[in-house]
């Protein structure tokens, strides 16, 4: 069976020349939008520039799963036993106000603890953590550094194009395909375009609903996958609160997960997909879903989240002072692909303008009691 899968190399992925040019041009738009988040945030606090808006931080556990075959058995998940981990749910806006103005995009981002090896992260080699950082939807909407320069602007500026109705609605779309008219045609956005408006489709349902995904590729060991963490079933059908209604309060997301957390447990599995076909499962274009009937996602961890009280200020407190990041992981699960490379300087530049300016301490917890207290 493992012959079938695409073994790993360094080829997989595309060198772009101009990759570090444009990767400062997109550093310095993300600082400048923090610090101005100050100002124009409307909480106080400098913004994270993406998910800016979290739903609560809760308390988990991940259990990596004895007997995998040996293609899934790699990395991390190559020695079954228990991690206590935290999960950030958030939307995927970089705005923050009520949840009606933001969409239905929302995050999952989960931190394993005591996890052995050097990171990615060269400023923090030895922290034992180890991120995901995942969104609901199996594919994103930009597959450059070049992509992103235009998109980005199109994302911080999105309320004032669409408090101009119908013509600034069509204004964002032309703007979205043509890169803001600095694309040839004949490389218009149009696979970026469609990609967004599928996410645009996703309905408003509770977080525990939601599947999430790495949208780009990774590494998996030998291998080359992307990773899905999705509802276990059982757990999904206990679920009351299920569809939505964000025009009915200012707040719905949180408090429907506040109130289940309450009442029950949950529980996620952290499933794989293998690539075996590097035109149809392609590395380096996001937009493209790769094909279940190709490669079946498999299960190789379960991710636990207790019966817990996450409501109070405190709680948002603590979690606004965490930094996730797909780059805080081993080699073996190193993110592939332009999107995916650029998140590492972005997302700790980000969280260190971030820090700075909300004058928190940036320090990665060793446990989860560190951050919320011992479990009772």
């Amino acid at each position: 069976m493992a012959s079938q899968f695409v073994r790993y190399t360094p080829d997989v992925e595309d060198d772009d020349p101009h990759f570090e040019q444009n990767l400062r041009s997109v550093i310095e738009k993300t600082e400048s939008y923090i610090t101005e988040s100050v100002k124009d945030g409307g909480t106080g606090q400098a913004l994270r520039d993406a998910h800016a808006k979290g739903y609560g931080l809760v308390r988990g556990q991940v259990e990596i799963l004895d007997g995998l075959p040996s293609e899934y058995a790699q990395g991390i998940y190559a020695t079954p036993g228990t991690h206590d981990a935290l999960i950030r749910f958030s939307n995927g806006s970089p705005h923050a106000g009520a949840d009606a103005r933001l969409g239905a995009a929302t995050g999952l981002a989960l931190k394993m603890f005591d996890i052995p090896g050097p990171t990615l992260l060269e400023d923090e080699p030895d922290t034992g953590t180890f991120d995901y950082a995942l969104i609901n939807g199996p594919v994103f909407f930009c597959n450059t550094v070049e992509h992103y320069l235009f998109i980005q602007e199109l994302f911080l500026n999105t309320a004032a194009y669409f408090s101009q109705g119908r013509a600034g609605v069509h204004r964002f779309y032309a703007d979205f395909v043509t890169g803001k008219g600095t694309l040839d045609q004949d490389d218009w956005a149009w696979d970026e375009f469609l990609a967004y408006l599928d996410l645009c489709k996703t309905p408003p349902i509770n977080v525990l609903l939601s599947g999430y995904w790495t949208m780009g590729a990774v590494r998996h060991g030998d291998h080359i996958a992307k990773v899905r963490i999705a509802p276990h079933p059982d757990s999904a059908a206990a679920v009351v609160r299920r569809t939505l209604d964000p025009a009915s309060a200012p707040e719905v997301y949180r408090p429907a997960l506040e109130a289940e957390l309450q009442e029950r447990p949950y529980t996620f599995h952290i499933q794989v997909q293998l690539c075996t076909d590097l035109e149809r499962m392609p590395v380096e274009d996001t937009t493209v879903e790769w094909p279940e009937q190709l490669s079946p996602f498999v299960t190789v961890a379960t991710l636990r989240l207790p019966q817990q009280d996450i409501s109070g200020p405190e709680n948002l407190e603590k979690m606004d002072a965490l930094s996730f990041t797909p780059w805080r992981a081993t080699a073996e699960h190193a993110p592939l692909g332009n999107i995916m490379r650029a998140r590492k300087e972005v997302y700790r530049r980000s969280s260190i303008a971030r820090h700075n300016l909300n004058q928190q301490p940036r320090t990665e917890p060793r446990s989860a009691d560190e951050v919320l207290g011992s479990a009772r």
